[in-house]
C-alpha cells in the first residue's frame, strides 16, 4: 500500500517504539527477531480501518472472524521456535500473513509454508506478502491441522490457532531435532507449548506461557478428537 512520507515516518516511529518495548519486556531476546520485527511493516497486514492501531500490542480483527496476533506473541513464538537461517518452516494459520512475514525474514534463505482454510484469507495473505516484497513464503489453501505432507519434513512447525492437543500428523512431519510450537488447551485459554523431537523421534514437551488464540479448524480441530 502506498504511503505518504509523513505516514511512513509515523509508522516507522511507532514500530521502533513497540519493538524496543518488546525487547525491554523480555519478549524479544535475539537480534534476529529484533531486526525481523523492525523490517516487517505490520500496518500492511491489517485492514484499512485498523491501520492506526497496527502498533498497539494486541490482536486485531481480520477477515473471517479471525485475528492477527499481538506483536508480543509473534515475537515470543519466534523466540521459542529458535528459528535459524535456512530452516524450512510450516505455519498453521496464515491469517493476513504477518507472522509468516516475520519468520521469513529470520529464516531466509530458508522457506516458510503457511496454510489457511479460509479462501478469502489465502488471497489476502498472498497479496500482502507479495506487496511487502517477501518471496520466501508459500501460501496454501489447506487444512493445516493435518500438516502439509508433500513438503515434509519441517525443521520448525508453528501453530497460530488453539488446539485441543498436538495433532499426530504434525509430529510425524517434524524433522529430527525439530521444534513444534503450539497453543494447547480449551476454547477459552491455552498454554503455549514447545514440543521437541529428538534424533530418535522421542518427544519432549515444555509449557511456556498462557495465551488465547482463535480455535483450530479442520480434521484435528475441536470438532474431533484425533490428537496426542
Amino acid at each position: 500500500m502506498l504511503q505518504t512520507q509523513t505516514e511512513s515516518d509515523r509508522f516507522r516511529r511507532r514500530r521502533e517504539k513497540l519493538v524496543e518495548a518488546l525487547k525491554n519486556n523480555g519478549y524479544i531476546r535475539s537480534q534476529e527477531v529484533y531486526q525481523a520485527m523492525l523490517r516487517v511493516h505490520r500496518e500492511d497486514f491489517v485492514s484499512r480501518i485498523n491501520r492506526e492501531f497496527a502498533y498497539a500490542d494486541r490482536p486485531l480483527q481480520i477477515k473471517g472472524g479471525q485475528t492477527i496476533s499481538a506483536p508480543h506473541m509473534v515475537a515470543e513464538m519466534c523466540e521459542v521456535a529458535d528459528l535459524k537461517p535456512g530452516h524450512k518452516v510450516l505455519e498453521i494459520g496464515a491469517g493476513s500473513g504477518y507472522h509468516a512475514a516475520v519468520m521469513a525474514e529470520i529464516v531466509g534463505p530458508g522457506i516458510v509454508y503457511t496454510t489457511e482454510v479460509l479462501p478469502s484469507l489465502v488471497k489476502e495473505a498472498d497479496d500482502n506478502l507479495r506487496n511487502a516484497g517477501i518471496e520466501n513464503v508459500v501460501v496454501k489453501e489447506h487444512d493445516g491441522s493435518s500438516g502439509l505432507k508433500e513438503y515434509a519434513p519441517f525443521d520448525r512447525i508453528i501453530v497460530t490457532c488453539a488446539s485441543p492437543g498436538v495433532p499426530n500428523p504434525l509430529v510425524k512431519q517434524l524433522a529430527p531435532d525439530g521444534l513444534l510450537v503450539i497453543p494447547v488447551g480449551n476454547l477459552y485459554l491455552q498454554t503455549l507449548t514447545l514440543v521437541r523431537k529428538n534424533k530418535k523421534g522421542k518427544l519432549e514437551m515444555q509449557k511456556r506461557m498462557g495465551c488465547v488464540f482463535v480455535p483450530m479448524k479442520g480434521k484435528y480441530g475441536f470438532a474431533n478428537k484425533r490428537y496426542l
